[in-house]
């Protein structure tokens, strides 16, 4: 039996999400950034080459950032090159799977155009910025665009739109725990945490 469709599970739970209650976040003098420090610590410690790729892929989201690129499944694809260390890092071609099983993301002729539709809202400036950040991490996670490395481009993903208005936060290792797509709860206590790191400075 097929599994149903995670994906558009997760877009009908991103159109009812109460995205504005969103904590509102502080830009507080550059210190500690989280991304880097787990780059080289627990990922080095396992995996220096893993360490090495996913340090060049978020200087490339950095510098995105400051040059404010506009965000599509192009530039995602642009840093999960340097994460995989392959020559290209195209879209998936067939449904996706993870949660050994649980959860399928079924592939449309629309798939693609939908989530580069999802990445250009990053930028409305009437949702708050951590919802904005939140709801990236879980478009790349339930979009599932790439066949490897989905769960490290959610990441630099949310990093990239906080770096575009300045905040970077000291630490992300509470970011990653396992997140589903017909959750609600889930999506808005995302965008809860990225308030609690922010004040952590």
């Amino acid at each position: 039996m097929t599994a149903a469709d995670s994906l558009s599970v997760w877009l009908r739970v991103r159109r009812e999400a109460d995205w504005h209650e969103a904590p509102a976040l502080q830009r507080v003098p550059a210190g500690r950034d989280g991304f880097r420090s787990w780059c080289e610590g627990p990922v080095r410690r396992r995996d220096p080459l893993r360490a090495r790729r996913l340090l060049a892929a978020h200087a490339l989201a950095r510098e995105d950032a400051v040059r404010r690129a506009p965000l599509d499944f192009a530039l995602l694809a642009g840093w999960q090159r340097e994460v995989l260390g392959a020559p290209g890092a195209p879209f998936r071609t067939g449904d996706a799977h993870a949660k050994g099983g649980r959860e399928r993301y079924a592939l449309t002729p629309r798939t693609r155009a939908d989530f580069d539709a999802c990445l250009r809202e990053t930028t409305d400036p009437d949702v708050p910025l951590a919802a904005r950040a939140a709801r990236a991490y879980l478009d790349v996670a339930f979009f599932h665009p790439f066949t490897d490395g989905n769960a490290r481009a959610a990441l630099l993903t949310l990093v990239h739109v906080l770096a575009r208005e300045g905040i970077v936060l000291p630490e992300v290792g509470p970011l990653q725990t396992t997140r589903y797509a017909d959750a609600p709860a889930g999506a808005a206590d995302l965008a809860a945490l990225i308030g609690v790191l922010n004040r952590r400075h």
